[in-house]
């Protein structure tokens, strides 16, 4: 009886792990969807929120960390328990990261507000491609579904595509408009912010294939790690 006891406890821990991380993914998604949105409306408001709320994101980065440090030294746990455990410490890391991306755009959404001038960028495309990716990371987490996981996984490539080309557009004009040189730097850092933010929710994905599989895909090509997942190599 105590050694089901304490099963049950360890299975309370893990799911409550799981809960954390996941309410810490909808904190994050809120973020980002808040920063486009004070972006493509010059929101400013909006934009000085999101960035103080990223606190709540760092506080909950520190709760997820402080309880999978207690879960590693008083459970040791083994085989597929320590790959969950292991991929939540690394998720969390992208999670905050991805907030912090965010805050930075939003910070970039002041500067130009204190512009005279605003050039517009096309960023509407991109944004909405990372956050469809963010958005299909979290429930393939939630979900434990490795061929979702797969799909943001091959996506990626996508987002890099509309990056190289929104910074080619945005060299255009610079050379075209000098005075306006400031606010499009402003501009293709955020398109880079984005960039990174879909390259965090595929290290999630990864993360969804090791703990599941026990598969280490991150330095694998695309080809080759569904070649692995199906069981061809």
């Amino acid at each position: 009886m105590p050694q089901a006891h304490i099963a049950s406890r360890f299975d309370e821990e893990l799911s409550e792990i799981k809960n954390r991380v996941l309410a810490l993914g909808g904190l994050v998604e809120k973020a980002i969807a808040n920063a486009m949105i004070a972006l493509l409306e010059n929101d400013t408001e909006l934009a000085r929120k999101t960035i103080e709320r990223d606190k709540a994101i760092n506080a909950l980065e520190v709760q997820c960390d402080d309880l999978t440090r207690r879960i590693l030294v008083l459970r040791q746990p083994a085989a597929s328990d320590l790959r969950f455990i292991i991929s939540a410490v690394k998720v969390v890391t992208d999670l905050e990261r991805m907030g912090d991306l965010s805050a930075g755009i939003c910070e970039g959404v002041l500067e130009l507000a204190a512009m005279p001038s605003r050039p517009k960028a096309n960023l509407k495309g991109i944004s909405e491609l990372v956050q469809a990716q963010v958005a299909r990371a979290l429930n393939a987490l939630a979900q434990g579904d490795i061929d979702m996981a797969m799909e943001v996984i091959e996506k990626d490539v996508a987002i890099d595509e509309l990056y190289r080309g929104s910074y080619r557009e945005m060299l255009t004009h610079m050379m075209e408009s000098p005075p306006q040189i400031s606010a499009y730097i402003i501009l293709s850092n955020v398109a880079k912010n984005l960039e990174r933010i879909g390259d965090h929710a595929t290290n999630i994905c990864e993360m969804v294939i090791y703990t599941i599989r026990g598969h280490d895909i991150r330095h694998v090509d695309h080809d080759a790690a569904g070649a692995l997942l199906r069981g061809e190599e």
